[in-house]
């Protein structure tokens, strides 16, 4: 409509049964729509409900493993961990060391590998072995199809 004395802006919204709304008070000189301003606010809302319904949350799940773990042990907890990255969390993979195994760190690391491998499918490793104290851990994200 053009610029315009807000008095006048403002009687012509309230003949037509509408509301004046400010939609950008920083701009030079202010811009103004005529609209009901019941039905924007509801507008606005239902974007943001929509944006927030597809939002992830990403969890970082985590599986802890020994250097001296069996075989059947391991497949499982492999498998819960590919359970994990398909439902899109992350998995922090951990090697507990007790006593003197610490000082095997080797153990844990190829303990590791193999399970990057394992998961390969469904995971890239984010973050390589890493011995932290005690513990060896290592990060895997699901992969973008």
């Amino acid at each position: 409509m053009g610029i315009m004395p807000p008095r006048e802006a403002l009687k012509i919204a309230y003949d037509k049964g509408l509301d004046l709304v400010e939609v950008a008070p920083s701009a030079n000189p202010p811009v103004c729509k005529i609209m009901d301003h019941g039905k924007f606010k509801y507008e606005q809302s239902k974007k943001e409900r929509e944006a927030r319904k597809k939002q992830r949350i990403i969890n970082i799940k985590e599986v802890k493993l020994r250097p001296t773990i069996e075989e059947h042990d391991f497949q499982v907890k492999t498998r819960n961990a590919i359970r994990f990255l398909e439902s899109g969390d992350k998995v922090k993979v951990t090697i507990m060391f007790r006593g003197r195994e610490v000082s095997h760190p080797e153990l844990g690391r190829e303990l590791l590998k193999k399970v990057a491998i394992m998961v390969s499918d469904y995971a890239v490793v984010e973050k390589d072995p890493k011995l932290e104290g005690r513990n060896m851990i290592m990060f895997l994200s699901p992969k973008q199809n």
